[in-house]
């Protein structure tokens, strides 16, 4: 057994990946919305007044989001379910951890544009395996926005961002590594000034539904924006007005259960599964029934249905909603039909290299999977795939991604399924209850 570990692995650092042993009937509610959890708390920190949210996403990507918050004014009371966030002036001369959460570490330095220069630099760090994540995009539109920008290493951390003593109203930003750089323009425009003109000027331009969220999210605010062209942003300055906001379920975080549907059988229930939603997990309910599964949406709650037969291999082009990915790769993993995945090579600036780590998974159960510049081609083999220790990188998807797999491969187990802390802190209580196993 030794040698299925991944290196430097003990056995006491693994989570035993439990096996569905019947067809599902599961109700799963599913904590709110990551990315829309901290686009209002960042929002809320620069409203008109106090914001009450509902809903919101405890975890630690939440946590790191409030943590800087409070660092440059804001104050957070997140004691019981309901948040109220009081605004303040954004002040300099402060430090913020950001972790292993992208959204703080693209959306936060922006609102370094809105304090006194004579407070000083704002200093960023980060986890050490977030270290490596692009940010020389975002880098360079706050530096033509005239704020003053360090970075130890190559446009990455630790950096600090000092802020300008006027700000244009205008900026070009290359979004094609990740479309939190645009987002991260976006949520500080209103309060800029002259309000802000972002421009995206590279080829691609992924996850383009989260800039639609984030500009759904600014219209609700009393906020106009305006999108001349498909790559160009215009924001007006105007004070934000929230008031009280409730979160959406996570839409995303939802997909390993309903995936666990279309590996097992039975159904999977999400009940407030929003009717009109610019999340990337909308995506879901398709792509599954692209490959056998039936997906019905009544009164609320998404409702799936695994497939009467084997599993469908599936062509998608995922750019749209490239964090689905990992999800839709391990059911793939278990079709009898190849699959091709494209448009994601932005995921290789993610937590991990996701493609890279998403090939070199199903490689170590025995199946097959390449990963080129943008794309995952996933074969079925004849023999099938067998347990073994799966590596998650300290990356919460790719933890996930291992547990949709070991519902029908027995023997897996999952290094640090701790890490799914960062969107989904009780995932694997969850998971264990959606199959009906008690502790």
């Amino acid at each position: 057994m030794s040698g299925l570990f991944p290196s430097g692995v003990g056995v006491g650092e693994v989570w035993d990946a439990p096996t569905a042993n019947r067809p599902l009937d599961a109700t799963v509610h599913v904590p709110g919305s990551k990315s829309l959890t901290n686009r209002f708390l960042l929002l809320a920190a620069l409203a008109d007044g106090p914001v009450r949210i509902s809903g919101g996403l405890r975890s630690s990507d939440s946590d790191h989001m409030i943590g800087a918050l409070r660092a440059m004014g804001a104050t957070v009371d997140d004691a019981g379910h309901e948040w109220t966030v009081t605004p303040a002036t954004i002040r300099g001369g402060v430090h913020v951890e950001c972790g292993l959460a992208g959204t703080v570490m693209r959306f936060v330095p922006p609102l370094v544009l809105l304090a006194d220069p004579a407070d000083g630099p704002v200093t960023f760090d980060a986890a050490p395996s977030a270290k490596g994540r692009p940010m020389a995009p975002l880098f360079d539109a706050l530096r033509a926005l005239g704020a003053t920008v360090f970075s130890t290493g190559a446009d990455a951390f630790p950096f600090s961002v000092t802020p300008p003593a006027t700000v244009p109203a205008e900026v070009d930003v290359d979004a094609s590594s990740s479309s939190q750089f645009v987002t991260a323009l976006l949520l500080t425009a209103p309060r800029l000034p002259l309000g802000l003109t972002v421009r995206h000027t590279g080829e691609l331009l992924p996850s383009l539904p989260h800039i639609d969220m984030t500009c759904e999210t600014l219209r609700d605010a009393g906020i106009q924006v305006d999108q001349p062209d498909d790559r160009t942003w215009v924001v007006h300055p105007a004070p934000i007005s929230l008031g009280d906001v409730r979160v959406e379920p996570d839409l995303s975080n939802a997909g390993p259960f309903m995936a666990a549907a279309v590996v097992a059988g039975g159904t999977v229930r999400i009940p407030g599964w929003p009717e009109h939603t610019t999340q990337p997990g909308a995506y879901y309910p398709h792509v599954f029934e692209q490959m056998g599964a039936t997906c019905t949406f009544e009164d609320g709650v998404m409702s799936v249905v695994g497939p009467t037969g084997n599993i469908h291999g599936i062509e998608a082009d995922l750019g749209p909603a490239g964090e689905i990915t990992p999800t839709i790769a391990a059911i793939c993993a278990l079709a009898v039909s190849p699959s091709r995945l494209t448009g994601i090579g932005h995921l290789r600036g993610h937590e991990t290299d996701r493609l890279a780590a998403i090939a070199t998974e199903i490689t170590r159960l025995g199946g097959v999977c390449v990963a080129s510049a943008d794309a995952l081609d996933i074969s079925p083999t004849p023999e099938g795939l067998s347990g073994a220790v799966m590596d998650s990188y300290h990356d919460h998807r790719m933890a996930t991604f291992a547990s949709i797999i070991g519902l029908a491969v027995p023997g897996v187990q999952v290094l640090n399924i701790g890490t799914t802390a960062k969107t989904m802190p009780d995932f694997p209580d969850m998971w264990r209850a959606m199959l009906g196993l008690s502790d």
